[in-house]
Parts: structure tokens; C-alpha cells; sequence
């Protein structure tokens, strides 16, 4: 059984930056891997912040706010060092960047239907039936407020997984709110045991820059246009996208009871796989302990790309840093690999 999800829990760790600007949309185009100018009012779209190599350094939820404005949802342990890389391709852009954190409350609800209804209020998950459909609250201007304050005051809820689980963005008012009386240190990490139980990754500052985009399946979740103009990294993701076959992505593994690996974490697994053992290199995105052992996503060998039997797999495959081999078992995700 894996822990519940809390009525309302409080995402504490993710931050928002801001982009905002008449050229807002086109500056973070030639940035990220998602269409920022396609991107539309009853969507939160996947993102990535790329490397010239490719290389994943932060991985963004886009909110639209207005013609032009756009809000980036992503950890705040990645905040500082994305500010300073995005400002460094700012140039004559007529765009403004902020770290925008203090200013909103950011809420993870749970995916039973009622609960998530009560406390979504005007925002039924209902609506919500697509990954990164979104709905928006605006509450009524009330006397000398101004449209943007009042545009300040917005609720955004938005489908986060395959599970049914919502977030919500509302701003920041002073007041402690419901999730105050929860202990968010469990919540929070039920609820990134569920992200790992559906095959949502997130990135570290122990990951950051480690994994090309599709090693982390931005090309199944959504998270890459192949359709849109150059972006820092597009080359090589391209090339991956266009060449075929991927060979190692993201997959989820449930490991025996035994210390916790942090993310970046090289590990040996010996897996079982239609009844033998087979032995892969894997290096560790996102861990959790659950009660049946420790959840884990990890980049592997994708299961099709045939990788070695446990007794014949040669000395190569495993990295220098790597820990003694550890049984694990392939579990699924909320979503499929491609063939």
C-alpha cells in the first residue's frame, strides 16, 4: 500500500520565476523545448531548460498569465542558478525576469474527485480530463482594485499526473490557509512518491545537467516540440528524436529495504525480468522510501534495447562509481514507453 495523498499539500519546495514582457514569450521560445508562443490560457505545458549538449539543467511547468506574461513552476533548489543562466541570454529582450516565489502558494490536491472538487472550489477537476488541462478563478475586482491586481488574485488549477492529482497556484495573501495544519514534511513526500509511482521525474542540483531530455521521456510526457523554432539544446534532441530508437530512458524500479540513494546515485540492478535476472547500470533521478521498500526512478537500459543477462554482462556496462548490484523489480509507470 502506498501512503495516501493529503487533502491539500503544500508543494513548499517548487518556486515560480517570472518572465514578463512583450517579448516574454519569444525570449523563453529560444530557450526551452516547449512552443512558449502556442501556449494557451487552459494549459500548464512541460518544459525543459537545456544545455548546448542537450543536457536537462531545470525542468519547468509554463503558466500563461495575460498576452504575454508567463510564470515557470520549478524547484527552488534550481531557481537561483536559472535566473542567472536565463538573464545571461536576456540581451536587448524586452522581457523582465524575477523570482517571483514569496508572491504564491503553491498546492498539490489530492486525485479523489470529491475532495479535489471541495477544495478547489470554482475549479472542478472535471474540466481537467487531459494531462496539463488547466482551469482559472478570477475573483471579482472589488472597489479601487485594478484589473491587474485583480489579475494578481487568480486561482490556476491544473491536472499535474496520469492519477488524477492537481496543482494549484493561487496568490500569496498573508494568511496560513488549510495546508498549514498538515505535516507537510509526510505529505510532501507522499506526494513525490506518487509522482515516482506515475513516472513524473523532476531534476536536482545533484542531476542537474546529467540527462538528455529524452533520457527523462520529455518526449512522452509532453515536454518537447519537434515542430517549433531553435532552442538552446535542440540539436541534439533532434538528433535523438530523429535518429530513432532511445536507448536508455527514466523507469521505475522498486528496490528492497536498504539505504536510501539520492539522486545521481550510480547504481548496479539485477532485475528481474520474465523470470531471470538481468543486470543494468542505472543512475537514480528520484528516490522515496514506501512500505514495500524504496521507489525509485532511475535512467536504465530501456527493457527492449535487450540488455545482458546478470552472469555475461560485460565489465563496461557498469560505472567505476557504481554501488554492489541490488535487487530491484521494473514496476510500471502511468504511462508506456514507445515500442
Amino acid at each position: 500500500m502506498h501512503r495516501p495523498i493529503a487533502d491539500i499539500t503544500p508543494l513548499s519546495h517548487l518556486g515560480v520565476l517570472a518572465v514578463r514582457g512583450v517579448e516574454a514569450r519569444k525570449f523563453l521560445g529560444g530557450q526551452l523545448s516547449q512552443d512558449v508562443l502556442a501556449l494557451a490560457a487552459d494549459r500548464v505545458e512541460l518544459a525543459g531548460l537545456h544545455s548546448p549538449q542537450g543536457r536537462v539543467l531545470a525542468l519547468l511547468r509554463l503558466v500563461a498569465q495575460g498576452p504575454n506574461d508567463v510564470l515557470c513552476v520549478l524547484p527552488r533548489e534550481l531557481l537561483t542558478d536559472t535566473l542567472a543562466l536565463l538573464r545571461k541570454f536576456l540581451l536587448r529582450a524586452k522581457a523582465t525576469l524575477s523570482d517571483e516565489s514569496a508572491l504564491w502558494h503553491l498546492e498539490g490536491l489530492a486525485n479523489d474527485s470529491a475532495r479535489g472538487a471541495a477544495v478547489a472550489g470554482a475549479l472542478p477537476p472535471a474540466s481537467m480530463a487531459t494531462l496539463g488541462s488547466a482551469a482559472r478563478a478570477s475573483p471579482h475586482a472589488g472597489e479601487g482594485q485594478s484589473a491587474g491586481e485583480a489579475q494578481n488574485t487568480e486561482i490556476i488549477c491544473w491536472r499535474h499526473a496520469p492519477d488524477g492529482r492537481l496543482i494549484r497556484l493561487r496568490a500569496a495573501t498573508g494568511e496560513a490557509g488549510p495546508s498549514a495544519a498538515a505535516d507537510s514534511g509526510a505529505a510532501l513526500r507522499a506526494w513525490q512518491l506518487a509522482d515516482i509511482v506515475v513516472g513524473i521525474p523532476d531534476i536536482t542540483l545533484a542531476t542537474r545537467g546529467e540527462f538528455v531530455a529524452q533520457m527523462l521521456n520529455l518526449d512522452v510526457l509532453g515536454g518537447i516540440s519537434f515542430t517549433k523554432g531553435c532552442y538552446t539544446g535542440q540539436e541534439v534532441i533532434a538528433r535523438a528524436h530523429y535518429r530513432g530508437r532511445v536507448k536508455r530512458r527514466v523507469q521505475r524500479f522498486q528496490l528492497a529495504p536498504s539505504s536510501l540513494p539520492a539522486p545521481g546515485d550510480k547504481l548496479e540492478l539485477e532485475v528481474e525480468a520474465g523470470g531471470t535476472r538481468v543486470l543494468r547500470s542505472a543512475q537514480v533521478v528520484n528516490a522515496v522510501a514506501a512500505d514495500e521498500g524504496i521507489e525509485c526512478l532511475a535512467v536504465a537500459i530501456f527493457a527492449e534495447a535487450e540488455p545482458a543477462p546478470a552472469e555475461s554482462a560485460p565489465a563496461e556496462s557498469a560505472p567505476a562509481e557504481s554501488a554492489p548490484a541490488r535487487g530491484a523489480r521494473a514496476m510500471p509507470m502511468g504511462y508506456s514507453l514507445p515500442d
